[in-house]
C-alpha cells in the first residue's frame, strides 16, 4: 500500500510501446504484467491477460501511431481487463494518434480524435494519460479524467545544458506560439514566429519569419514532426535570415515518408525528440530523450491519489533529479 492506495497495481504494454513500457516499469520498480497476443492466419489477433486483474488498478501503455493495429490492441486490452473485473483502467497513451483531426476544417470530414476518445471510453477506460496533445482542447472530447503531461520538463533542461548564447525560441507556425512562448519565458530567450501557408497537408506554399534572428542560436519548438518538410524549410529560412545555428525539439517523432532523408540533408544542427514513438532508423542528427521517468511518476501519482501538477514544475523536477 502507498499513500491512500488500496488496490494492487499492474502495468501492461501493447506491442507498439514495449521498450518504453519496460523503461517505465524499471523506474517504477516493478515488472510488466504477463500479456500475450494470439494471432490468426488472416492477421486478426486477440490479447490475453495471463494473470488475474480482478480488483486491480490496471495501466495499459500503448502509443497509437500508425498502423491502426496499435489502437485496436489498446482497445482490446482495455476490454479484456474490464471483462476480467479490473477495478480501475488507465490508458497510458504517450502519443495520441489522430490528434490532428480535432475539428471539421471542411465539409463532410470526420473528427477523428473525438472518435478515438469515444472508442476508448466505450472499451472501458476509466482514465487517459498522454503527453503534448496536438491541440489541448482534445481533453474535452473525453468524459473521463485526462492527465496531460508536458515534455517541456525534459526539453528545457537539455536546452539549458547546451549553454547557447543569444538563444532564440521559434514557433513553427501561428498555432505553436503558446508552447514556444512558454519555452522562451522559462529560458529567458527571445521569441520569433515562422508563418507558413499550406497548399495541402504536408505541403508548404510559403513561409516568412516574424522577428529578428541575426546571429542567434535558434531552437524551434513543436509537438510533433511528421515528414519534416516544414521544419527543414524553417531551418533553411532561419539560416538565410542570419541565424548562427538552428535546432528543433519535437515531442513525437512520427517521421513518415522521406523524413529521415529530409532531416539528414537539412540545415538543422540537431533534432531532439522523445521516445513516445520508437525511431524507425538511426540518424546522426536525431537525439532521443526518454519520457519513462515522467510517466512512471505520473502513474504513481494516479494510484496514490497525489498531485500530478507538481510534475510540470521544471525547477522542482531539476532539484529532484540532482
Amino acid at each position: 500500500m502507498e499513500g491512500r492506495h488500496a488496490h494492487e497495481v499492474k502495468i501492461f504494454s501493447g506491442t507498439g510501446s514495449q521498450h518504453l513500457a519496460e523503461q517505465i516499469t524499471r523506474y517504477h520498480g516493478s515488472g510488466l504484467g504477463d500479456l500475450s497476443f494470439l494471432k490468426f492466419s488472416d492477421g486478426e489477433y486477440q490479447p490475453s491477460i495471463n494473470e488475474t486483474v480482478r480488483g486491480c488498478d490496471v495501466f495499459f501503455i500503448q502509443s497509437t501511431y500508425p498502423p491502426i493495429d496499435n489502437m485496436m490492441e489498446l482497445l482490446m486490452m482495455i476490454d479484456a481487463a474490464k471483462r476480467a473485473s479490473a477495478h480501475y483502467i488507465t490508458a497510458v497513451i504517450p502519443y495520441f494518434g489522430y490528434a490532428r483531426q480535432d475539428r471539421k476544417d471542411k465539409p463532410r470530414v470526420s473528427i477523428g480524435s473525438k472518435l478515438m476518445a469515444d472508442l476508448l471510453t466505450a472499451a472501458g477506460a476509466s482514465r487517459m494519460m498522454t503527453m503534448d496533445l496536438h491541440a489541448g482542447q482534445i481533453q474535452g472530447f473525453f468524459n473521463i479524467p485526462v492527465d496531460h503531461l508536458d515534455a517541456s520538463v525534459i526539453f528545457i533542461p537539455y536546452i539549458q545544458e547546451l549553454g547557447l548564447e543569444n538563444l532564440t525560441i521559434a514557433a513553427p507556425d501561428m498555432g505553436g506560439t503558446t508552447r514556444a512562448r512558454y519555452f522562451a519565458r522559462i529560458l529567458g530567450a527571445d521569441l520569433v514566429i515562422c508563418n507558413k501557408e499550406r497548399r495541402q497537408a504536408n505541403e508548404i506554399a510559403g513561409m516568412t519569419v516574424i522577428g529578428e534572428v541575426e546571429n542567434a542560436n535558434v531552437v524551434i519548438v513543436d509537438d510533433m514532426i511528421d515528414t519534416g518538410g516544414t521544419l527543414c524549410k524553417a531551418a533553411q529560412m532561419l539560416r538565410e535570415k542570419g541565424a548562427k545555428s538552428v535546432r528543433a525539439v519535437c515531442t513525437h517523432p512520427v517521421l513518415s515518408g522521406k523524413a529521415y532523408d529530409n532531416i539528414d540533408n537539412s540545415m538543422l544542427e540537431e533534432l531532439i525528440v522523445t521516445d513516445t514513438i520508437p525511431l524507425k532508423q538511426a540518424s546522426l542528427k536525431i537525439r532521443q530523450l526518454t519520457v519513462a521517468k515522467l510517466f512512471s511518476d505520473a502513474i504513481r501519482s494516479v494510484y496514490s491519489h497525489s498531485s500530478i501538477s507538481s510534475l510540470f514544475d521544471i525547477q522542482r523536477q531539476q532539484t529532484l533529479n540532482l
